[in-house]
């Protein structure tokens, strides 16, 4: 059995799973985190009786998940369950229109010609078409490495060829849909699939409507003892296999002699690495850690995505209007994104997202409470408007859900914690705030994310939200598993 020597900079959710699958393998492996446990972006909140998972609140391709705790041998078996959501969102708008997204199509699709007037065989075809994409594109886009994608894509079938351009890449997810569908209602419920890696929906290709596909089609599940668990079951999986993790560790840059990676650096000392995996955000890499080195075009031309303002609410009393994913829209949708990526600038109007865990899980809030996670999204830290006000944004996010759901939020709130791209920057080194590194506001933005392999260094590989494939947890797997290929080869 090999022993290299890995050395994983960062402890988020990619860093884990390249623990985990280094770990299988045989090697030695050191995880250094400079917070003080693992998870980064996921994490946790418990205070005065209130749980609260700080990150992502959604879950999909729970397999990919399984099969990491599935790999190698370890002493103890990982036990994680999750369960299958009936409902995948309420969504709500000005105009008091209420769509109850249930996972199953027919359903959904039955549900929104009832609300809106869509013809049932639209929504369909829709989500037809989505699963079409994926299955012709998960292969080539998402679990490959982006030096292959060409090739890959040069074999493709004539049918999967077909299924590959049933969404034109060259037009954006908001004409896509606006050409697919009549209700604005509709239309604007299939645009905000964008946001699911900080961008827009007025200049994201419409090939990101595959994301809409992992919901609607594949389902959204939540685990039972919270999104935290994912990292408590990844974190117990990979101490189970012998992996060793320093928190509070910051590495401070990297020791390298002719095109290889030699060790890393922590204050004064070099601790020797053969292969290191970095799972910090890459804008950050490469000014904090490498400053030194000329960083690659996709960190030199960065264009960020959003950033996100959230509320931690611990709330008296029980809102049975509300769901445990919810929605509730901006009426002006398009003012809100120029107002992001144009403007970069905050919104009077934005849309809200509301997660509230305890809807399932009780012991998440005290009794005759919920737990309240209120997020909006706003710019990166890249504006000369300055940082946006708690007490402001508090205000607007209390009017709008005062104004759509008739719940003034305000006097509800025992506890309060607030999470600002400032901290987001701070806790998780998302540089600027931005949670998904770059944007995809662009038909070119998917080969503009950053490689997992260095072109400088041969042993030196990127994992994690801000690479390729992309954020979120199932595309942060799949980083870690394209990694545990790259090398290979």
């Amino acid at each position: 059995m090999d022993s290299l020597n890995v050395s994983v900079i960062g402890a988020g959710i990619g860093g884990l799973a390249s623990a985990i699958r280094m770990a299988a393998r045989g090697y030695s492996v050191t995880v250094f985190e400079k917070n003080a446990g693992p998870g980064g972006k996921i994490g946790e909140l418990r205070q005065e009786g209130f749980r609260f998972d700080t990150g992502p609140s959604l879950f999909t391709l729970p397999h990919l998940v399984d099969e990491l705790l599935a790999l190698g041998q370890s002493s103890d078996p990982t036990s994680f369950s999750y369960k299958k959501l009936d409902t995948v969102c309420l969504y709500f708008f000005e105009d008091g229109t209420r769509i109850e997204a249930k996972s199953e199509p027919a359903q959904f699709a039955d549900e929104l010609a009832i609300r809106t007037g869509e013809s049932r065989e639209s929504v369909l075809n829709y989500l037809r078409d989505t699963e079409k994409l994926y299955e012709a594109s998960a292969d080539i886009f998402i679990f490959n490495p982006i030096r292959r994608i060409l090739s890959s894509a040069w074999h493709l079938t004539r049918v999967k060829l077909k299924s590959l351009l049933v969404f034109n890449p060259f037009r954006s997810m908001h004409s896509e849909n606006r050409r697919r569908f009549k209700s604005p209602h509709v239309i604007q419920l299939f645009d905000r699939y964008a946001t699911y890696n900080g961008s827009s929906p007025y200049m994201a290709p419409a090939t990101l409507s595959v994301i809409s596909h992992l919901e609607h089609n594949l389902g959204a599940f939540y685990p039972d003892k919270g999104l935290f668990s994912i990292v408590e079951a990844l974190y117990a999986k990979a101490l189970s296999l012998g992996v060793t993790f320093r928190f509070n560790t910051r590495v401070s840059g990297l020791a390298y002699s002719k095109g290889k990676i030699k060790g890393i650096k922590i204050l004064d000392k070099t601790i020797p690495a053969d292969r290191v995996i970095s799972d910090m955000d890459v804008n950050a890499f490469y000014r904090f850690v490498v400053p030194e080195i000329t960083a690659p075009w996709s960190v030199r031309l960065a264009r960020y995505s959003s950033s996100a303002y959230i509320f931690y609410w611990g709330m008296s009393g029980r809102f049975p209007q509300l769901d445990v994913h919810n929605i509730l829209f901006s009426n002006s949708y398009k003012e809100e994104f120029r107002h992001l990526f144009k403007l970069k600038k905050g919104f009077e109007d934005p849309t809200v997202y509301l997660f509230i865990s305890s809807k399932l899980s009780r012991e998440d809030a005290p009794e005759g409470c919920e737990n309240w996670f209120v997020m909006i999204n706003v710019p990166a830290l890249d504006s000369s408007e300055g940082a946006l006000e708690k007490d402001a944004v508090r205000l607007i996010v209390a009017r709008k859900i005062k104004r759509v759901l008739g719940i003034d939020p305000l006097p509800h709130i025992r506890f309060e914690r607030v999470t600002t791209p400032e901290s987001l920057q701070d806790y998780t080194s998302s540089f600027k705030g931005a949670i998904y590194g770059n944007n995809s506001n662009s038909v070119f933005s998917a080969f503009m994310r950053h490689s997992n392999r260095s072109a400088r260094f041969k042993n030196l590989y990127f994992t994690g939200g801000s690479v390729h494939p992309g954020g979120g947890i199932p595309l942060c797997l799949a980083s870690a598993a394209i990694v545990d290929r790259e090398m290979e080869s």
